[in-house]
């Protein structure tokens, strides 16, 4: 008898997305299929699959130990996230090769269908570092006696969703530095830089408006700057690993001695990158937006403006609301722009009221006979010809105004 081969193995997961990636979030169902190809018949002992999420961390750093003495020590953490395991033919043991309980496969394409439910508690998203990783996948394994096992592992995506409506991602983010430089015995004017923006938090693909002001008093020529950074920190064993990357920048005019330049919203855009890992207890992704003052021969006058990069973008609503907020900020701060100097008056009575209103809010309530007597008084009269009488006019001018007296506070003495 000759026996067949498996021409293939694949992996394949019923996704959720119109865009057909397998991506999903804590509490979601995995499901899928395992598609066997084979040529003549197999006999197989089982058909497994193993569904594993974990954060993993490692690096090493180089040490000195005395003279001529050197040695290598690695920092290594792990945390595990689910582990399942599910048998879709045969049994659980595989170490033996007796002929017993071996199923038949035969020739031609076969499915196998697999499903898991990820847990409630959050998950970190799906992450690749310098350092460490984040990685969710589903590995198949199929044993037959006598031969090798054939494996195949397919990685799925985890998003661990971060809503941007949230207040404190909805809050306005700003600052202000300022900086004198030194040459000897030589003090220059101060360079100082105030930047804003309308929020915290963003979601890739969006566009951080950045309002600034960069006034140049000193004898040197400079150049504003803005960039997005992205920070990857590792933790093991008490240590910790940073890695910093630019994700996004801009330029801005050269600003010559005494001169100043504003960025009323100018433009920075997001471009496809991971989402912000905070709730990893040994990988964090964190955000940041720096605004700078770039000065030749001299540490730069830096600013930096926390961010959070969700995945699920603003609301209409948080929009407008986040909008107001911020432009009823910027106009009371640092950017020049005021209050009107007059408060508009409000609505006269006319515009409010009509006559029928009023006529109709006089006319007699129904009522039983001695409670309408009751009502034919004067103080009820008075009652009702005060529901729709006109406000006081408005006027910025107090008409009763303090008399005023002989007695005048008194300047101090210089």
């Amino acid at each position: 008898m000759v026996l067949g081969k498996v021409k293939s193995l694949t992996i394949s997961f019923d996704c959720l997305n119109d865009s057909n990636v397998p991506v999903y979030s804590s509490g979601d169902t995995v499901s899928g299929r395992v598609n066997l190809e084979v040529t003549g018949e197999i006999r197989v002992k089982s058909l497994k699959i193993h569904a594993r999420g974990h954060a993993k961390v490692r690096w090493t750093e180089s040490r000195n130990a005395g003279s001529n003495t050197a040695y290598t020590q690695n920092y290594t953490e792990e945390v595990e996230y689910f582990n399942h395991k599910d048998i879709l033919i045969g049994h659980e043991r595989d170490d033996d090769n007796s002929e017993e309980g071996l199923h038949t496969i035969h020739s031609g394409r076969h499915e196998y269908a697999f499903s898991f439910e990820l847990p409630q508690t959050p998950l970190a998203t799906s992450f690749e570092g310098r350092h460490g990783s984040v990685r969710y996948w589903v590995k198949a394994e199929l044993h037959r006696p006598w031969l090798l096992p054939v494996k195949l592992k397919k990685e799925f995506t985890v998003f661990e969703h971060i809503d941007i409506n949230t207040p404190s991602l909805l809050s306005p983010q700003a600052g202000t530095k300022e900086k004198t430089l030194c040459c000897w015995f030589c003090t220059s004017g101060p360079i100082s830089l105030s930047a804003k923006i309308e929020r915290k938090g963003y979601t890739p693909g969006e566009s951080i408006q950045i309002f600034a002001e960069i006034e140049n008093c000193s004898s040197r020529m400079v150049v504003p700057k803005a960039a997005i950074y992205q920070t990857q920190a590792f933790y093991a064993k008490g240590k910790m690993k940073e890695v910093k990357q630019l994700v996004a920048s801009l330029r801005g005019e050269s600003l010559s001695s005494g001169k100043t330049e504003t960025w009323n919203g100018k433009v920075l855009k997001i471009p496809p990158v991971s989402p912000s890992i905070l709730d990893c207890s040994i990988i964090r992704v964190e955000y940041s937006l720096m605004v700078y003052v770039d000065i030749p021969g001299a540490m730069d006058l830096f600013l930096n403006l926390p961010l959070v990069i969700g995945t699920i973008p603003l609301h209409p609503f948080g929009s407008r609301t986040s909008s107001v907020s911020s432009q009823c900020s910027m106009n009371m701060n640092w950017l020049g722009l005021t209050l009107p100097e007059r408060p508009e008056a409000p609505p006269s009575y006319a515009e409010v009221v009509t006559e029928e209103q009023r006529q109709s809010s006089l006319a007699p309530i129904a009522a039983c006979d001695d409670f309408e007597r009751a009502l034919q008084g004067p103080l009820f009269a008075y009652i009702q010809e005060f529901r729709f009488l006109p406000p006081p006019l408005y006027s910025e001018i107090d008409p009763n105004p303090d008399q005023p007296t002989d007695e005048r506070p008194s300047c101090p003495s210089r």
